[in-house]
């Protein structure tokens, strides 16, 4: 037979004040809200259908794309270098 836990616990403000809402949003002790709170986040979720994108036809690319890695370097260092003659 499991007996209640008795224990001190430091909690960051933002959770602090998470618990507090929901001790006023359904009437509850903070003991109540703070167990509900920890069974909730250790749920493990039910696992569903693995998550799948459609895909489309892009064509044929414009560009090789062996160098395409090259080119964006390029274009983000001449970007660079217009920003700073501007004084951006």
């Amino acid at each position: 037979m499991m007996h209640p836990m008795r224990t001190t616990v430091t909690l960051d403000p933002d959770t602090e004040l998470m618990i507090r809402q929901t001790m006023k949003e359904r009437d509850i002790s903070f003991k109540e809200a703070l167990n509900e709170a920890i069974r909730a986040g250790l749920v493990k979720p039910v696992a569903g259908p693995p998550f799948e994108t459609d895909t489309a036809a892009m064509g044929v690319p414009l560009v090789a794309l062996d160098r395409a890695l090259t080119l964006a370097g390029e274009l983000e260092d001449e970007d660079l270098v217009r920003k700073a003659r501007v004084g951006k």
